[in-house]
C-alpha cells in the first residue's frame, strides 16, 4: 500500500499528473478544493472513487483520495471544529483508520499561547479511532523548533502523544534524526528557493511495528516540485506492505526511490 501526502497548495486540478504519478493508494492532500469544484473542472474523474473532504472554503480543504481497489469514508464521530483533521476509515487490500491532517494552528496573541492545536486536541477526540490501527499524516505546521516556554502548542507534546498511540514518524524513524533535527525539509516557505527559509512540517505516523513493513520511504525533491512550481510543499511517499497484518513482512527494506519509474515526470526521490 502506496500512502502519499501532499500539501498541493491549490489548484490541484492542475497538477493531477504529478500527483499520479507518484501512484498512491491512499493520498492525503492538503489546500485542495471540494470535491464538487474538482468535477466542475473536469479532474474528479481522475482521482479514483468517493474521495473524503472537509473544508468550509470550497477552493481550499483537507481531502483524502483513494486508488487502486481502496476506498475511504468519514468515521461517524467528526468533529468540524478541529480545522481540518479527518478521521477516516480505509478499506480494501488492507483496512485501517487514518488520520489526515492539515493543521490550522491559530497564530497571534494569546490564543496561540493558551490553546492546543487542532492535532493535539483531536487526539483526545478520537481515541477511540486510535485504540485501532491507525495512520496520521498529512501537514501538520509545526516543528519544535519553534516551541516556546508557556505555550502550549508544542510540538513535542503532540508527537509525546502519538507514541503513547504507539505511532512514530516514519521520516524519524528511518532517517535516525530528532524531532527538530531534519536534515530534509518538506515546506520552502515564502520564496520557495532552495536555500530557504526551508521548514520539515509534514509527516506521516504509523504504528511502531509497522515499522517493519515500510518498504520504501521518500521525501519529494525541490527541483521536482517547487523549482516545478508545483507547491512550496513536497510530498511524502511511504510503502507499507501489509498484506497479511498478522505476519511480519518479507519485503525489501533497503534504500530504494519511492516513485515508480516515470519519465519526465515529477517524482520524490530521497529514499530512506
Amino acid at each position: 500500500m502506496r500512502l502519499v501526502a501532499w500539501n498541493c497548495n491549490m489548484a490541484l486540478h492542475r497538477k493531477l499528473d504529478a500527483l499520479r504519478r507518484l501512484e498512491p493508494d491512499i493520498a492525503v492532500v492538503s489546500e485542495c478544493a471540494a470535491p464538487a469544484r474538482l468535477a466542475a473542472l473536469g479532474a474528479l474523474s481522475a482521482l479514483g472513487g468517493e474521495p473524503v473532504w472537509i473544508g468550509s472554503n470550497p477552493h481550499k480543504g483537507l481531502a483524502v483520495f483513494a486508488f487502486n481497489g481502496y476506498a475511504v469514508r468519514l468515521a461517524e464521530t467528526f468533529h468540524a471544529t478541529l480545522r481540518h483533521i479527518a478521521p477516516v476509515h480505509v478499506t480494501g487490500p488492507a483496512t485501517f483508520n487514518l488520520l489526515g491532517v492539515w493543521a490550522q494552528n491559530l497564530s497571534g496573541g494569546n490564543t496561540r499561547k493558551r490553546q492546543a492545536g487542532p492535532l493535539r486536541r483531536a487526539l483526545t477526540k478520537y481515541r477511540g479511532l486510535l485504540a485501532e490501527p491507525t495512520i496520521v499524516a498529512g501537514d501538520l505546521n509545526n516543528n519544535v523548533i519553534w516551541h516556546k516556554p508557556g505555550w502550549r502548542i508544542n510540538h513535542a507534546a503532540t508527537v509525546a502523544i502519538l507514541e503513547r498511540y504507539g505511532l512514530v514518524s516514519v521520516y524519524h524513524a528511518r532517517h535516525g534524526e530528532a524531532q527538530g533535527a531534519e536534515s530534509i525539509p518538506t515546506l520552502y516557505w515564502r520564496d520557495r528557493t532552495k536555500d530557504g527559509p526551508t521548514y520539515h512540517i509534514d509527516y506521516v505516523f504509523v504504528p511502531r511495528p509497522w515499522l517493519d513493513r515500510v518498504t520504501r520511504f521518500a521525501v519529494g525533491t525541490f527541483e521536482d516540485w517547487c523549482g516545478a512550481k508545483l507547491s512550496d510543499h513536497v510530498p511524502l511517499v511511504v510503502d507499507l506492505d501489509l498484506a497479511d497484518l498478522n505476519r511480519p513482512p518479507s519485503g525489501e527494506t533497503d534504500r530504494v526511490p519511492a516513485a515508480r519509474p516515470a519519465p519526465s515526470a515529477p517524482t520524490a526521490d530521497r529514499s530512506a
